[in-house]
């Protein structure tokens, strides 16, 4: 591997490191939960069955890609 493509590397893993601090570090405080009911401000509301969703359509998009270069390269 030569020097640039490993700067390049290094350069890309500090930029992710130093992002993913700060935004977690600028995150609010949940609010408190509802008195009346004692569940937290928006319901409550489950993310299970949507994110499993967006992984799957990822999955799906992401196969379509290889396929497609590895067509790609059979033809040529």
């Amino acid at each position: 591997m030569n020097s640039m493509k490993k700067m390049k590397i290094g350069i890309a893993t500090i930029i992710v490191l130093v992002l993913g601090i700060s935004i977690n570090l600028n995150a609010q405080p949940d609010p408190p939960p509802d008195p009346s009911t004692g569940d937290p401000v928006g319901g409550g509301a489950p993310i299970g069955s949507g994110l499993f969703i967006l992984v799957g359509l990822g999955a799906a998009y992401g196969g379509k890609k290889i396929y497609d270069i590895r067509k790609e390269k059979l033809e040529e």
